[in-house]
Formats: structure tokens, C-alpha cells, sequence
């Protein structure tokens, strides 16, 4: 928290950081922030007094927020890569390809999309029915132990989830995997040693936190229902919820 408050302050205080990769580091520490404060209150509420219970209400809540900052985190990691790419292959024109009007309407664009799919999931999840046990076996309200707990038919929306999650899932990751290929061809291209090892490392921190991030979401999310395991998931939620978060500042500063 304290890490990521500071990212943010010093972004609105200092003028001259008001440029597209500073903004996007500060989306990102704000998606860390939301991400810390969403889940691990109500967590640590559990462990000190033992109160499991939470509300439909509430739960919903979660799932909502839940969804919204994935899929934003998602683009904003993408619009990051893009960054890198203008930077690194085009520099003579990056005023013009990630001005700060390009840049906030990536960030604009991010934001809109998450919230519109957890919207959409929370529709969803709504119209389930929960008539029997109510105790999820996980570390906060996520989509697949709450689906698991509905007594209605629950096939299509689960389709339709995965469907959905894949599609949105695809496109800022095609636009990553892209603009990383670009910049590594652009990278050995540099005749230089010392051009090489400065060019790539100004990408080796935005690398860390994809494959973090990347890593822990596919991880959890693409596995097989055979390979399927709670506990691996409660794992995957705390790295995502506690770890990542607490990780980022270091790697973007």
C-alpha cells in the first residue's frame, strides 16, 4: 500500500512525470491498490476473529471487483507493452504514437472494458440459484467456488464465462506477445553490447510483472477440471491478491 500511495503521489505532484509510461505505472499501482484492499480486509477479519460469514451482498461485490480489475490489468499491461514498442522501435515518433492523449484513451478503454464484463458476470452469477450448502471453500468470493456452491444448471453460464474470458483474454495478449516480438528483433538489431543491455532493461521490469501476472491468471483459470484443485487455487489467490501487489512497485520504479 505504502509503495504504490507513493507511485501515485508522486505521479500528481511532479509535472514532468506526466507522460503515457507514467501514467500507466500509475493505473497500475492503482489496480494494486484496489486489488490489495478488496480482498485481504475481509481475510485478515477471518483469520483475527473467526467470522467466516459474508454477504450476498457483499460476495457479489467482490466478484465484481474481482473481474473488473483482472480484465483492466489485463490491457493495462498490454498498453504498457505498446509503450515499450513505440519507445524502443519507433523513438523518433513516440510523441506522435503515445501522446497523452493516445494514452488516456488506452487507459479510458481498459477501465471501460472491465467494468462492462463484471457487469455481465455479476448478471450472470445473479441469476443462479443458491438453495443448499453455503460455505465456499476458497479465500475470497471468486467465480469458480461460487458457481460450484449454485444448485441451478450452471453449463451455460460457465460457457458462456470461459467464452467471454478468452475472447477479452486474446486480444491484449496477441497485442503483448506482438509488440515483444517486435522489440526483441529491434533489440539484437543494436550493434552495441552496452545499447543491447540498456534496451533491455528498461523492458525487464514490465516482463517480470507480465509473467507474474500472466503466470498466476492462466494458471488458475486454463487448467483442465481433472487438474482442477482448490488449495492450488487458494495459492494462486494469495499471489495475485498479496504478493503481485507488493512486488509491483519494485519492479516498475
Amino acid at each position: 500500500m505504502v509503495g504504490n500511495v507513493l507511485a501515485i503521489t508522486l505521479f500528481c505532484w511532479d509535472l514532468n512525470l506526466h507522460s503515457p509510461m507514467y501514467m500507466l505505472l500509475c493505473n497500475m499501482s492503482t489496480l494494486d491498490i484496489y486489488f490489495t484492499t478488496m480482498i485481504l480486509p475481509k481475510l485478515l477479519d477471518i483469520c483475527l476473529t473467526g467470522n467466516k460469514a459474508i454477504s450476498y451482498r457483499g460476495c457479489i461485490t467482490q466478484v465484481f471487483f474481482f473481474v473488473v480489475l483482472i480484465v483492466t490489468e489485463y490491457f493495462i499491461l498490454a498498453a504498457m507493452a505498446y509503450d515499450r514498442y513505440v519507445a524502443i522501435c519507433l523513438p523518433l515518433r513516440y510523441s506522435y504514437y503515445m501522446s497523452l492523449r493516445v494514452c488516456s484513451w488506452m487507459v479510458c478503454s481498459s477501465w471501460s472494458v472491465g467494468a462492462l464484463e463484471g457487469v455481465l458476470y455479476v448478471a450472470l452469477i445473479s441469476s443462479c440459484k443458491f438453495c443448499g450448502s453455503n460455505e465456499m471453500n476458497h479465500l475470497f468470493c471468486d467465480l469458480k467456488p461460487l458457481i460450484k456452491l449454485s444448485c441451478s444448471d450452471t453449463h451455460t453460464i460457465e460457457t458462456v464465462i470461459l467464452g467471454l474470458g478468452s475472447i477479452v483474454g486474446f486480444v491484449p495478449s496477441v497485442m503483448t506477445l506482438l509488440s515483444y516480438v517486435f522489440i526483441i528483433s529491434a533489440i539484437l538489431n543494436i550493434p552495441s553490447k552496452e545499447g543491447r543491455n540498456k534496451a533491455f532493461s528498461t523492458c525487464s521490469s514490465h516482463l517480470t510483472v507480465i509473467v507474474l501476472f500472466y503466470g498466476t491468471i492462466l494458471g488458475m483459470y486454463m487448467r483442465t477440471k481433472s487438474s482442477y484443485s482448490m488449495d492450488q487455487d487458494k495459492v494462486f489467490a494469495v499471489l495475485y491478491a498479496a504478493a503481485i501487489p507488493m512486488l509491483n512497485p519494485s519492479f516498475t520504479a
